[in-house]
């Protein structure tokens, strides 16, 4: 008995180590295939004085920052996206196979689970990553606003870091943790819901193993979860956004927390200020979120 368990644990351990590889590969995979939208989207999100729309933020960008300019920014999310990804997938993985084993889903057997209980997979995923997003895209944030030459505030992802920490302390880091939460507790609950439910749907269509499912196949569901997380939380986005690019000390702050930043869009820019930025941000939710699936799927594969 005391051996079946030291293997089963052996077999966890291993598990959550492949979920963790293949998760970095997807994240990688994302910020390559990502990037450029992101950094149109956060600079129509943070800076809506400065650019008129979408390809007036595109070519301001190449004017001021060449082609390099959309990749503003890289370094942190290279290393932090794939740590969140992995994270991701790590989390709704367990959550998954705890969610059979209560659906007492046969060994060995993909689980097929519930609406409520992929959205709540995704949901414990988003939360658990948040721990790390929120300081990776706050930094991510500060270096893609801000345009190139002696004007610039921050020299790298490392300088920005010291910056902040030196001026307000491990708060600063998390500054925007709130939406940040909820963010990823409704955007990876409807993300991984989208996918997962489409790849179940698949899987009993036709009744192929899962990693029989086509490469064009994870691309698309990969997409249309991508869509579904984000244009069902884009506002909460621009407000984490704004909140993230605001300054620290009382007299250079703009708003005073996450519902006052939400009172002072609406007064400014109405309704579709919450919107701004979207255009890019649904552009880049197919390509980014296909690589991402189609490198976690692939690795998974690879890995066994």
């Amino acid at each position: 008995m005391g051996e079946t368990v030291v293997q089963t644990n052996d077999e966890g351990a291993m598990r959550a180590v492949k979920d963790c590889v293949a998760g970095s590969v997807g994240g990688i995979a994302q910020v390559f295939a990502g990037q450029p939208f992101d950094t149109v989207k956060v600079r129509l999100q943070a800076q809506p004085d400065l650019y008129s729309g979408t390809m007036d933020a595109v070519r301001k960008t190449i004017r001021n920052d060449g082609f390099s300019g959309f990749y503003k920014g890289t370094t942190t999310p290279l290393i932090g996206v794939g740590l969140c990804v992995s994270i991701q997938f790590l989390v709704v993985e367990h959550m998954k196979r705890t969610f059979g084993q209560m659906n007492n889903t046969p060994k060995g057997q993909s689980p097929v689970l519930s609406a409520p209980q992929l959205y709540m997979a995704g949901a414990a995923a988003g939360v658990a990553n948040s721990v790390v997003s929120g300081p990776v895209e706050h930094i991510r944030v500060r270096l893609q606003v801000q345009t190139a030459g002696a004007s610039a505030q921050y020299k790298g992802p490392l300088d920005c870091i010291r910056q902040i920490y030196g001026s307000a302390g491990i708060g600063g880091i998390y500054k925007g943790q709130v939406p940040t939460i909820i963010r990823e507790f409704n955007g990876y609950g409807m993300y991984f819901l989208a996918y997962e439910a489409l790849v179940q749907r698949e899987v009993a269509k036709t009744g192929m193993a899962r990693s029989e499912l086509s490469s064009g196949l994870v691309c698309l569901y990969g997409a249309a979860a991508g869509f579904a997380m984000w244009l069902t939380s884009y506002p909460i986005d621009v407000v984490k956004s704004k909140l993230q690019t605001d300054g620290f000390s009382a007299d250079s702050r703009k708003y005073g927390g996450s519902i006052d930043c939400v009172r002072k869009i609406m007064k400014q820019e109405g309704v579709k200020g919450f919107f701004r930025g979207i255009t890019p941000c649904i552009l880049r939710a197919a390509p980014a979120n296909a690589a991402t699936f189609v490198g976690f799927e692939m690795a998974m594969r690879v890995l066994g």
